[in-house]
């Protein structure tokens, strides 16, 4: 595999010692009913950048989004709670500030000695957020020195805290962010092969677009989810109640007529219900044979099988999308069974997406994949070969 090379200047391009870095992360992490984090995959992938920072005499300012408060204060959506896990996971005192911009938030930002860290609240707090609005990144650019990105997840997004803050201080990417980016690109220009690409989920217009763009790069590309229902439909079968994406029929059609090398790897038989139930009465059958009234909601037997080992002997393999209704134990087991073929997998794996990440942990195998993306619709847009307005506005490095 051609090294991939990454075009942005990084944090190890500059002088970080003794400066105040305002630093754009993602830990909008998933939370139980008290607020309190239920996976902290996210916040992990930020500490390399926070160590290399902390040890080098930095002080971090960190500012992220949660959820979608639609720019009112909702505490509900409040990044207070994450303060004891960043304090834990980094062994070094957090403070948190209760706003992301005005005078006391300056004052914290600008007390700050090196090697401290200070979260600040919900950017979403305020509505100049999305709207991209250049007099809040303006305000936000007074908490720092340095602007550094390592919110793989928030780059496709054009918000003032990603793009419009680069007018006001120097921007780089921070590690997580040059690493998504550098395995990312290995797809799209020199993979080891075989390559394979897996996409799962509900909606085809969600992944059209990556499998367009992804079709000439790989050698199979394995389709799975209520997606592979639409696939199924246009070739002509009865998919009986499952869900579909009608308005897609006709392109989907086209798509398989026009794939000559028929890198496209459809199910072969499916685990069909009467309902959209976890109780519901379930059998294996073949994709030609689904009852009326009945529906599609996880692999068959024979699929599991044959794309587990298309997937274990491949030497590259990125996967986005579950293969089933996996939340549901009765069928979960294709998505699962694909987890486990991606770790055992001979090459280099990616996986992203949240329910794929969910997938890698709910069987255990997150140490064994080669990289996991933060990135959920940046990973897509990216893959679709879109630009991505957070990564765009970073310096160039120098040649």
């Amino acid at each position: 595999m051609a090294i991939a090379t990454y075009h942005k200047k990084t944090i190890r391009d500059i002088d970080v010692c003794g400066k105040r870095i305002l630093m754009r992360v993602d830990y909008n992490v998933p939370r139980d009913d008290k607020g309190e984090p239920t996976d902290l995959t996210r916040i992990n992938g930020t500490l390399p950048t926070l160590h290399y920072l902390l040890k080098r005499g930095a002080s971090v300012v960190l500012m992220s989004h949660l959820g979608r408060p639609k720019g009112e204060r909702n505490m509900k959506y409040s990044l207070a709670n994450l303060v004891p896990y960043l304090t834990r996971l980094l062994d070094t005192k957090v403070d948190f500030c209760e706003d992301c911009i005005g005078p006391k938030t300056e004052e914290m930002a600008q007390a700050l000695q090196p090697g401290e860290v200070l979260l600040l609240e919900n950017l979403r707090f305020y509505r100049e957020e999305e709207a991209n609005d250049k007099g809040f990144a303006a305000k936000l650019a007074k908490l720092g020195e340095i602007y550094v990105n390592d919110a793989f997840g928030t780059v496709h997004r054009a918000h003032a805290s990603i793009a419009a803050i680069a007018e006001y201080l120097p921007a780089v990417s921070g590690l997580l962010l040059e690493k998504d980016l550098v395995m990312m690109s290995k797809i799209l220009t020199a993979p080891y092969r075989p390559c394979v690409a897996i996409m799962g989920g509900a909606k085809v217009s969600d992944k059209i677009g990556v499998i367009k763009n992804l079709l000439p790069k790989v050698d199979r590309l394995l389709i799975g989810g209520a997606m592979a229902n639409t696939f199924l439909h246009a070739m002509g079968h009865n998919m009986g109640a499952s869900k579909l994406s009608e308005d897609y029929v006709e392109l989907v059609r086209e798509l398989l007529q026009n794939d000559i090398e028929k890198k496209i790897v459809l199910p072969d038989d499916l685990i069909v219900a009467d309902k959209f139930d976890n109780d519901a009465h379930y059998r294996n059958m073949g994709v030609g044979e689904v009852p009326e009234g009945w529906m599609a909601l996880d692999m068959g037997e024979k699929t599991i099988n044959t794309y587990s080992a298309i997937i274990r002997s491949a030497a590259t393999v990125i996967w986005n999308g579950p293969m089933g209704v996996f939340e549901m134990p009765n069928f979960a087991k294709g998505t699962e069974a694909i987890a486990v073929a991606c770790a055992k997998s001979q090459g280099s794996t990616i996986v992203g997406g949240g329910d794929s990440l969910a997938a890698i942990d709910q069987v255990g195998v997150n140490y064994m994949i080669t990289h996991v993306s933060t990135g959920g619709g940046s990973t897509l847009e990216y893959l679709e070969g879109r630009r991505l307005p957070g990564v765009d506005v970073l310096l160039e490095a120098e040649e």
